[in-house]
């Protein structure tokens, strides 16, 4: 098939996790032999500030690690959409899009219906803007991928779309696999994640940065959008502050620590429940110990308790972390379930193939899609078969 993405962006994954599963989706179909084009608008806001920051540097190193992958930018202004979907199969348009792009493609689509068109959602703004949500026009587009199932039905009951389907995140587990890091570690915990917008301040206190300086461990915090106050905080609890970390360069970086947190924002915890983004289908993807702060698995993605640990508060992840540090064999076996789930169920290749069952739904028995959403042998034996490990 011919694919045709417009995201924010494929290059730059400053402040921009969506582009971790972009990464993956794209290098999952290109190598089921889709001829895919993706497009990012010039000005894209993640790209500015990774440029603005780091110069050119970690653009090059994202075409060296992902050689397949390519994008052209766009200028709205100019764009010519007639040449960009000719002879397209099926065309994804991100959320985080110009509400003028995402009417004009739908328009295109309503003189031209040789192709599939959906609307990929995945994030919090239909629950915490859904006056921003509510003005792009959907009209003519075939239905929705929700990264969750809350956030599929929060799109069919305010009327935004008449279809709409579940398409969590998955880990691109060609990148994100366990690496050998050694015995001795460079430090007990790391955290990968942005300050953000004051949406989870208190969390990241109670359930990362008091526990690390009460048990006085060592750690290191990666992300951007600190502020000072931030800074200082982590100053205080003996936490390294190493800032915007390379996304390809994480699986390293856990393999040189015991155990990582993960700590959603508020508006999941709150009302995008059984949404858990993509950190823990990284973190598990690459062996790592994982204790998550409370979030409610309602799909039944994992299974807490086996695959990671839950902190209901501070002192249990205190708790928790002082178990994980201590208790070598332990912590490999938590870690070891939790890659073994992600390994069955959770990986680009699935949500791959769960795209193309949508596709196949959409074309009345998948007459239009030849391979129904099935993979190769190969390919299925690829997916099932646990990554060896890497030297660091």
């Amino acid at each position: 098939m011919k694919i045709v993405l417009f995201y924010h962006s494929l290059v730059s994954d400053w402040n921009h996790g969506n582009a971790h599963f972009l990464r993956g989706i794209m290098s999952e179909l290109i190598l089921r032999g889709h001829d895919v084009r993706l497009y990012e608008p010039a000005d894209s806001w993640s790209a500015q500030n990774l440029r603005a920051e780091h110069g050119e540097g970690p653009i090059a190193r994202f075409h060296q690690a992902y050689p397949t992958l390519k994008s052209q930018t766009y200028d709205l202004k100019t764009f010519d959409f007639e040449h960009a979907l000719k002879d397209a199969d099926l065309v994804l348009v991100h959320e985080w899009s110009d509400h003028d792009l995402v009417r004009r493609i739908g328009a295109h689509h309503a003189r031209h219906r040789g192709y599939h068109l959906l609307f990929h959602d995945t994030h919090h703004r239909a629950i915490t803007a859904p006056e921003q949500m509510g003005q792009y026009d959907l009209a003519h587009y075939d239905g929705v991928l929700a990264y969750g199932r809350v956030l599929r039905d929060l799109y069919q009951k305010r009327g935004w779309t008449r279809k709409a389907w579940t398409w969590h995140e998955a880990a691109d587990t060609r990148i994100f696999r366990p690496i050998d890091g050694g015995a001795e570690k460079e430090g007990d915990v790391v955290w990968v994640g942005n300050w953000g917008d004051d949406e989870r301040t208190a969390e990241l206190h109670e359930f990362l940065l008091e526990p690390i300086k009460e048990l006085r461990l060592k750690a290191r915090i990666h992300g951007v959008r600190y502020p000072d106050h931030a800074k200082a905080a982590l100053a205080d609890a003996g936490i390294g502050y190493a800032g915007w970390l390379a996304n390809f360069d994480a699986p390293r970086v856990f393999s040189n620590f015991r155990a990582t947190v993960h700590v959603p924002r508020r508006p999941y915890v709150e009302a995008l429940q059984g949404i858990p983004t993509i950190r823990p289908f990284e973190a598990l993807a690459c062996g790592i110990p994982l204790i998550c702060s409370p979030w409610d698995d309602s799909e039944g993605l994992f299974s807490p308790g086996e695959d990671y640990l839950v902190a209901k508060d501070g002192a249990e992840i205190t708790s928790h972390l002082r178990a994980l540090v201590n208790d070598v064999e332990g912590a490999r076996q938590l870690a070891a379930h939790g890659h073994r789930t992600l390994l069955s169920r959770h990986t680009c290749a699935h949500r791959v193939d769960e795209l193309m069952e949508i596709i196949a739904e959409l074309s009345n028995g998948g007459r239009r899609c030849a391979t129904n959403g099935k993979r190769s042998r190969r390919t299925v034996a690829a997916a099932a078969r646990p990554p060896g490990l890497l030297k660091a």
